[in-house]
């Protein structure tokens, strides 16, 4: 089996494994305890603490362990907007559920006024119209930083440097980007990251602000995290997540030019040999191992199931819109029509390098796969 949904998960890596596992079993300690145990555990969790914020040019207090990329947009949109004092916040039609639902949230029981920055045809975020969308009570600009569903990469410097020049907290979603992409340098005010789609288990993430950025929590108890995210620190998970981090962002250039390299012959491939087929997403700036097409004439399940018995395993979009079989909002958002978005299929490679002669040979396998299931 060829797994190539790495955007949806990815596998912990054997080095991620051994740096948590005597945080399993000896190092077991709860981190809030004042004894030897507790203690120990806790100086890995401050050690953890500083190697994410390293990668992510924050300060080691700036970072907040949570469950996931999930839990980091939540508490990212819900608890600077209900700090702030602001009833307005902007974002895009594009994002991940976990931002388009916390901000339905807001809009429901607090009042909140949100604005959906229109994207190009090619899901791009551009700094003139986020900078129209901006008030005087913007509490908080949410954008991702590259897309989940069509590999697209936003400008981000040009975004953060409009929010800023209008004293606006800019929150990047930097779930899908991070370990491709460099983060420490974006000078944003908030950052996502989830542990899966870098090599550590599910259930690990950290959301990372900027001290002055006032921030509500979400869970309240004993006040771990300063206070930002009550609940005994998963340690374990925290460590497997900075080495995770600290493995990727070592490869970063030379894997992420090698995936590029590979994706590009697998685009031109299927573009060649499926005459219907549409990539979607910008064509330059994009994640290097995303590719997302549209096959009109199908339907996006069938050729999933026909690709999985040839032994490729891929994706019709976002795995985290449980059980719907609706259009991507992604898709609709960019302006391609409904019953075209229906026949989207994606392909998100891992940073392990294919065999060179692999990038063709996916390509027959989807033809062969479009072909099978193509209506007359």
């Amino acid at each position: 089996m060829l797994y190539l949904d790495h955007a949806a998960t990815s596998p912990v890596r054997p080095e991620v494994l051994e740096a948590m596992r005597p945080y399993l079993t000896g190092v077991f300690g709860n981190p809030s305890s004042h004894h030897t145990a507790g203690e120990a555990a806790a100086r890995a969790l401050d050690d953890a603490r500083a190697r994410v914020a390293r990668a992510l040019g924050m300060r080691t207090g700036d970072v907040i362990f949570t469950s996931g990329g999930t839990e980091a947009n939540n508490l990212a949109i819900k608890g600077i907007v209900l700090g702030s004092g602001r009833r307005h916040l902007v974002t895009s039609p594009i994002e991940h559920e976990s931002i388009l639902e916390s901000a339905a949230f807001l809009e429901r029981f607090h009042g909140v006024t949100v604005t959906h920055v229109e994207v190009d045809g090619t899901g791009r975020v551009h700094s003139d119209a986020l900078a129209a969308a901006l008030r005087d009570d913007t509490a908080l600009v949410s954008i991702g930083h590259a897309n989940n569903e069509i590999g697209t990469v936003q400008d981000a410097t040009a975004l953060v440097r409009v929010a800023r020049d209008a004293d606006v907290p800019i929150h990047l979603d930097a779930v899908q980007s991070a370990g491709w992409l460099p983060l420490g340098d974006l000078g944003a005010d908030a950052i996502s990251i989830a542990g899966h789609k870098l090599g550590a288990p599910k259930g690990t993430g950290a959301l990372a602000v900027r001290g002055r950025v006032p921030i509500e929590p979400l869970l309240h108890g004993g006040g771990q995290e300063r206070g930002r995210r009550s609940g005994t620190e998963n340690v374990a998970g925290a460590v497997a997540l900075a080495t995770a981090l600290e493995l990727v962002e070592a490869e970063r250039s030379s894997r992420s030019a090698q995936v590029e390299a590979l994706t590009r012959r697998f685009v031109a491939g299927v573009l060649k040999a499926v005459p219907q087929g549409v990539l979607t997403g910008d064509p330059v700036d994009r994640l290097p191992g995303t590719a997302s097409f549209t096959f009109a004439g199908t339907s996006g399940e069938a050729v999933l199931l026909e690709l999985e018995r040839r032994g490729v395993v891929s994706s019709s979009g976002s795995a985290c819109a449980a059980g719907s079989d609706e259009a991507s909002h992604v898709l609709l958002a960019c302006g391609i029509p409904a019953e075209v978005a229906q026949t989207a299929v994606r392909f998100t490679f891992g940073r392990d390098t294919l065999a060179d002669d692999a990038p063709e040979h996916l390509a027959a396998l989807v033809a062969d796969a479009v072909s099978a299931v193509s209506r007359p």
